[in-house]
């Protein structure tokens, strides 16, 4: 009896969905009453895996009804997907295209589904996405507000800045209150901010984006966020080690609590100090803080503990 990958290109309109071995292929709509009918089309039993790229708004929907069917799903990184399709020689990209390409990716790989995110993390990646979009809305609209000569459009500016204030901390209260009403976020958050340097909103970002926090070992951990140096060589050419793919949101989320926690964590500053004594660039010490203060966030993690200057 066979057993089915299937890939999905979500967009904003249309769900596209390209089942293997038998290529069967379809599109639906991107509505519930879409979503019921790709489940219907697809099936349970035979189902092995589904694939679909993390795209933000557009797949969490299907995220959050794939998981509560129970189905086996796979969510893998933009680039990563775009690397694959080029190794098959794809030129042209269509929704269609893309829907069949990932579907030839889990098969080829092998990929292993990962289980669904819990409601609670969801709510949370929520919100903590429409922050991120006033805080890039407040950037923009600073940055606009150096060109502005007109009394009425700098009052207009000024206005709008005051309304995206409002918004962030009507947000940031939102994301307290949903940590405080669900334990497991509301302990794992105590032992965050526990950590020099992290504060509330920092450690929100790390629950919700980095829900393996705990559970790895700090390889593996330092992997997921990015933070871990990857070596260039060829035989006798050796290259720099740099950084890459992983989690940029996390890597934003630990650049000020890194520059925080250099201060007020001896073993941190420690770090630090020793790199650039050592002619180091400063980005390569503070990547190197950054990954230690991960870390440790990922032991007291695993361990239930909090942090305290003397702890190891």
């Amino acid at each position: 009896m066979a057993v089915h990958t299937i890939g999905i290109d979500v967009s904003k309109e249309f769900i596209d969905a390209h089942r293997l071995p038998d290529n069967a292929a379809r599109r639906f709509a991107n509505t519930r009453r879409g979503v019921s009918e790709l489940i219907g089309w697809m099936g349970v039993e035979l189902v092995t895996r589904i694939v679909f790229e993390a795209t933000g708004r557009y797949h969490a929907a299907l995220e959050r009804y794939l998981g509560a069917a129970g189905y086996p799903f796979v969510k893998v990184n933009p680039r990563q997907a775009k690397r694959f399709g080029e190794a098959l020689g794809a030129r042209a990209k269509t929704d269609r295209m893309d829907a069949a390409m990932l579907a030839r990716m889990g098969m080829a790989l092998d990929l292993d589904p990962g289980s669904a995110r819990p409601e609670n993390l969801l709510v949370l990646s929520q919100l903590l996405t429409a922050r991120r979009a006033l805080i890039k809305d407040r950037t923009a609209a600073k940055n606009r507000a150096e060109g502005l000569a007109l009394d009425i459009l700098r009052k207009q500016n000024l206005a709008r800045r005051k309304r995206i204030e409002l918004d962030i901390e009507a947000l940031d209260r939102a994301i307290k209150d949903h940590i405080e009403s669900e334990s497991n976020l509301r302990a794992r958050r105590d032992i965050l901010v526990s950590i020099a340097g992290i504060a509330e909103v920092t450690a929100a970002m790390l629950i919700s984006d980095m829900p393996e926090l705990g559970s790895c070992d700090h390889r593996q951990i330092a992997s997921l966020a990015g933070l871990a140096p990857m070596t260039q060589e060829s035989g006798a050419w050796r290259g720099r080690s740099s950084i890459r793919g992983g989690r940029h949101e996390v890597r934003q989320a630990l650049y000020m609590p890194a520059l925080v926690a250099m201060r007020k964590n001896p073993d941190l500053k420690a770090i630090y100090t020793r790199l650039i004594e050592k002619g180091k660039p400063f980005k390569v010490a503070i990547t190197a803080v950054m990954r230690k203060l991960l870390v440790l966030a990922n032991a007291l993690l695993r361990d239930g503990r909090k942090w305290a200057p003397e702890a190891p």
